[in-house]
């Protein structure tokens, strides 16, 4: 197939590979202080879990219109970066109306499937580096209001989501090694995926955790995410019971590193990527 057609139902496989990797993310269990599947089991957090399900699949046709417009725009342009923001503040508004939430794997993976789209079959790296040149434009018809994330981050000088993208996503580039070290000694491909999430956790600045537990919980989040790494990570008997102390203490304190979960959906989206193409 050949022609527009072709390249319509390249935008939506791009899109649904991204859907299908931050549902991945949501369904994968244990993860220390975020939700997943074990929430169903509590009557309290169950309605909170479905509408994350749910509201993920709301993002397709966002993706799908910034694939789309990726390829049609052709490169990483300051007029590219400005349609995806209206594309993205459109998918937001159509995602709270399924359930909400989302808004960091919407920034993470709406600008790895636009690089994708820019360029189909590239590797890793150069997908990340794409993604990067698209983040360092500014959008200039976004609202200028702060965010949470963006007031943590000034002051407590983090990199934040725009750092991370602006960066061109080292934590997802570190995970994606990790994911295929695991899978490589044997891990299933849950562990695996569990082993890249601690990788993400085990160095990034989270705003989310220096709003609710400042610079001293981050450190401890970050190093309890090494410690089930350094004890031979989720596939041995150290590593599991270290990750399951975390859970148990993150779920207690309520501190939750969300913004980890984005990252992860990426690295999902990349390896997914990269193993059809």
């Amino acid at each position: 197939m050949t022609g527009p057609q072709h390249g319509t139902c390249r935008d939506e496989a791009l899109a649904q590979t991204a859907v299908d990797a931050l549902v991945g993310q949501l369904a994968l269990a244990p993860k220390p202080g975020l939700p997943d599947p074990r929430d169903l089991t509590a009557r309290a957090t169950r309605r909170d879990h479905s509408a994350l399900c749910w509201s993920a699949r709301a993002l397709l046709p966002g993706l799908t219109a910034m694939a789309a417009t990726a390829r049609r725009t052709g490169e990483p342009s300051a007029r590219l970066r400005t349609d995806l923001g209206a594309i993205g503040r459109s998918t937001e508004h159509t995602v709270a109306l399924a359930g909400g939430g989302h808004r960091g794997a919407l920034w993470t993976l709406g600008l790895l499937v636009a690089a994708a789209a820019l360029r189909p079959g590239a590797g890793p790296a150069d997908t990340t580096g794409l993604a990067k040149q698209l983040a360092a434009h500014p959008d200039r018809r976004a609202p200028r209001r702060p965010s949470r994330g963006s007031t943590v981050s000034a002051r407590y000088g983090a990199a934040g989501a725009r750092g991370e993208a602006r960066a061109g996503f080292p934590h997802v580039r570190r995970a994606l090694t990790a994911l295929t070290t695991s899978r490589g000694q044997g891990a299933t491909e849950p562990q695996a995926r569990l082993d890249a999430l601690l990788t993400v956790m085990s160095t990034l600045q989270d705003t989310e955790l220096l709003y609710t537990a400042g610079p001293l919980g981050l450190r401890q989040v970050q190093a309890g995410a090494r410690g089930v790494l350094e004890a031979g990570g989720t596939a041995t008997e150290p590593g599991a019971a270290a990750l399951s102390a975390l859970d148990a203490d993150l779920q207690a304190r309520g501190w939750v590193p969300r913004g980890a979960a984005p990252l992860l959906a990426g690295t999902l989206f990349l390896d997914a990527i990269g193993a059809r193409g």
